[in-house]
C-alpha cells in the first residue's frame, strides 16, 4: 500500500506530459492567429502605406484616414467582442482569420480611397475579433494562462514576416497589388497551420489556478483603463508612420527593414515583460515599459539619423506588445472589482487612443509639415500613462 501514492503520482505525471504538449500546440495555433489578425491584418498596412503612396494609389492624407478607419473598426470590434460567448471563441477566431485573408486580398484590386478606408475598417473589426477570440480560447477553453507571452509574440512575428515579404517585393520590383496578393497567400498559410488546433478539446493541467497567485503593485481598473488608452495613442504614431517619415533618410536601405526590426523587437519582448510583471508587479513593470516606449517614440526627434530611426523601431517594438502583455494580464487580477468585461473595455480604450493618434498627427503635420510634433505628443501621452500607474 505504501507504493500506491508514488504509482499514482507517476501515472499523473505521465498523463500531464501529453496534456502540456497539447497545450503548447494550442498556444502556437493562437500565436499564429494573432500573427494573421494583428501582424498581417493590422500592421502590414504600415509597410504598404508608403508603397501605395509611391504607386499613386493613396495620398498621405488618404492613408491617414485609412489608418484611422482601421482603428475605428478595431474599437467597434472590441465592443462587439465583449459579448462573445466563450464557447464560440474558436469559431469566431476562424471567421476572423478567413476574413482577414480576404481583406488583404481585396486591397490588390483597383479601388478609390473610400473603398480602401472601408476595407481597412472591416479589417480592424476582424483584428479585434481575432485578438479577443484567440485570447479567450487559449485562456478559458484551453486553460493555458501561462501561454500569454507566446500568444502576444504572434503580433511581432506577423509584423516581421509581412515586412520581409514587402521588402522582398520591393527588391523584385513588384507593384502594390502583387505585394497584397503575396501577403494574403502568406497569411493563408498561417491560417492553414493553425486551423486544425482551433476548436479541439484540450485537457486542463491546473496551470490556470497556479497563475492566479498574487501580483504585487496592481493598478485599479479605472487607472489601468486610462493608462492603456493613452498607451494606444502613444505607440500608434510610430507604428503608423515610421516607414513613411524615414523614407528618404536611409540611403539605399529599404525603410521596410526598419519596420521589420519593429516586429523583431516585439516578438521576444513579450516573454521578458511577462516575467518582469510577475516579479516586480504591475505598477513598476508597466511604468518602466511606458518610459522606455516614450524614449523610443521620441528618439527620431532627438537623433534624426539612421541610428535613431533603427533605435526607435527596436525600442517601440520591444515595448508596445509588452504593454498589452502586462495590461491584459493585470486585468485578470482586478476584473472582480468591476461588473463589466474589463479586457474588452481595455481593448476599446486602446482603440480610442489609436483612432486619435493618426487624426491628431494629420492636424499637427498640417501646421508644422513635420513629424516632430506628432512624435512629441505621442511621447507625452506615454508619460501621462505613467502618471496613472501611480494613482
Amino acid at each position: 500500500m505504501s507504493r500506491l501514492p508514488s504509482v499514482t503520482r507517476a501515472a499523473s505525471g505521465a498523463a500531464s506530459a501529453p496534456a502540456k504538449a497539447s497545450q503548447l500546440g494550442a498556444t502556437i495555433a493562437a500565436m499564429l492567429a494573432l500573427s494573421v489578425a494583428m501582424g498581417f491584418g493590422r500592421f502590414a498596412f504600415t509597410g504598404m502605406y508608403p508603397i501605395m503612396v509611391r504607386d499613386h494609389l493613396l495620398t498621405v492624407d488618404g492613408g491617414s484616414w485609412a489608418a484611422s478607419g482601421n482603428y475605428a473598426g478595431y474599437l467597434l470590434g472590441a465592443l462587439l467582442a465583449s459579448r462573445m460567448p466563450t464557447a464560440r471563441a474558436a469559431g469566431i477566431a476562424r471567421i476572423a482569420l478567413v476574413g482577414t485573408v480576404l481583406a488583404l486580398l481585396a486591397l490588390a484590386l483597383p479601388m478609390p480611397t473610400g473603398a480602401i478606408i472601408v476595407i481597412r475598417l472591416v479589417a480592424g473589426v476582424l483584428s479585434a475579433f481575432g485578438l479577443v477570440a484567440a485570447a479567450v480560447w487559449l485562456f478559458s477553453h484551453v486553460g493555458n494562462h501561462r501561454g500569454a507571452p507566446l500568444l502576444f509574440a504572434g503580433v511581432g512575428v506577423g509584423i516581421l514576416v509581412s515586412a520581409e515579404i514587402i521588402a522582398g517585393g520591393n527588391v523584385a520590383g513588384w507593384s502594390s497589388p502583387a505585394m497584397w496578393i503575396a501577403l494574403s497567400v502568406a497569411a493563408a498559410a498561417f491560417v492553414l497551420i493553425a486551423w486544425p488546433a482551433l476548436g479541439r478539446a484540450y485537457p486542463q493541467t491546473g496551470d490556470a489556478a497556479a497563475h492566479h497567485a498574487g501580483i504585487p503593485g496592481l493598478i485599479g481598473p479605472s487607472a489601468l483603463i486610462a493608462a492603456y488608452g493613452l498607451a494606444g495613442y502613444g505607440y500608434i504614431v510610430t507604428a503608423t508612420y515610421l516607414p513613411l517619415f524615414i523614407h528618404d533618410a536611409l540611403g539605399h536601405i529599404d525603410p521596410i527593414h526598419v519596420w521589420a526590426a519593429f516586429g523583431l523587437g516585439a516578438a521576444p519582448s513579450c516573454f521578458a515583460w511577462h516575467a518582469a510583471h510577475e516579479r516586480f508587479g504591475t505598477r513598476r513593470a508597466l511604468s518602466v515599459n511606458l518610459l522606455l516606449q516614450a524614449f523610443g517614440v521620441l528618439l527620431p526627434v532627438l537623433v534624426p539619423s539612421s541610428a535613431g530611426y533603427l533605435g526607435s523601431a527596436v525600442l517601440v517594438g520591444a515595448t508596445f506588445v509588452g504593454t498589452t502583455t502586462i495590461a491584459l494580464s493585470a486585468a485578470r487580477h482586478v476584473a472582480h472589482r468591476v461588473n463589466f468585461n474589463l479586457v474588452a473595455v481595455l481593448t476599446a480604450a486602446y482603440g480610442i487612443g489609436q483612432i486619435a493618434g493618426p487624426l491628431a498627427s494629420t492636424a499637427l503635420m498640417s501646421q508644422s509639415h513635420s513629424f516632430t510634433w506628432p512624435l512629441v505628443s505621442a511621447a507625452g501621452a506615454l508619460v501621462g500613462a505613467i502618471v496613472f500607474c501611480f494613482l
